[in-house]
């Protein structure tokens, strides 16, 4: 089983740092449940021409990320576009995203989210259409770490939702 989670692990890595164009339509949703911050830390990986392309055919043409071309429109399109697609409800109530920023590196877009207030986890349901419009065999990886767990889900167009209960 260990040997599975290395081998799943490299494979995601080396999709995620390939300089060439891919064939893969995936994204990476790390989140950390920071117990004595009461926050839950958000990561989400994308490849950056892949979001392009979706804010280009929804917003404008114009749009450049991860340029000397970016704009504070496309930031604001990009966060208007992952506010829209990615849905947490935390213990049943929804909770809403503080955007933190955004970084690049190589063709992966990692963009940084919190919600606050958090003092007990113990259920989580993600939603997250990241891509789906976009790319049919798209793929949303969401690995959850707390204190206590780790639990990971893979959703699709098809599914796109997830719960993880950590209840006793």
């Amino acid at each position: 089983m260990k040997f599975f989670r290395i081998a799943t692990l490299l494979l995601l890595f080396s999709l995620f740092t390939a300089a060439t164009a891919h064939k893969f339509y995936v994204s990476i949703t790390k989140i950390e449940y920071v117990q004595e911050k009461e926050s839950l830390q958000i990561i989400t990986k994308i490849f950056t021409d892949d979001i392009e392309d979706v804010l280009q055919e929804r917003y404008s043409p114009d749009i450049s990320l991860g340029t000397k071309n970016e704009t504070a429109t496309d930031v604001a399109y990009l966060k208007k576009y992952i506010f829209q697609k990615l849905q947490i409800h935390v213990n049943g109530k929804p909770e809403t995203f503080t955007f933190v920023g955004i970084a690049y590196e190589n063709d992966v877009m990692k963009v940084y989210l919190e919600i606050t207030g958090i003092a007990d986890l113990k259920t989580l349901e993600i939603e997250n259409e990241i891509l789906f419009d976009m790319f049919d065999e798209q793929q949303n990886i969401i690995h959850l770490k707390t204190p206590k767990n780790r639990r990971s889900l893979v959703l699709d167009k098809d599914n796109p939702k997830g719960l993880l209960n950590f209840g006793e």
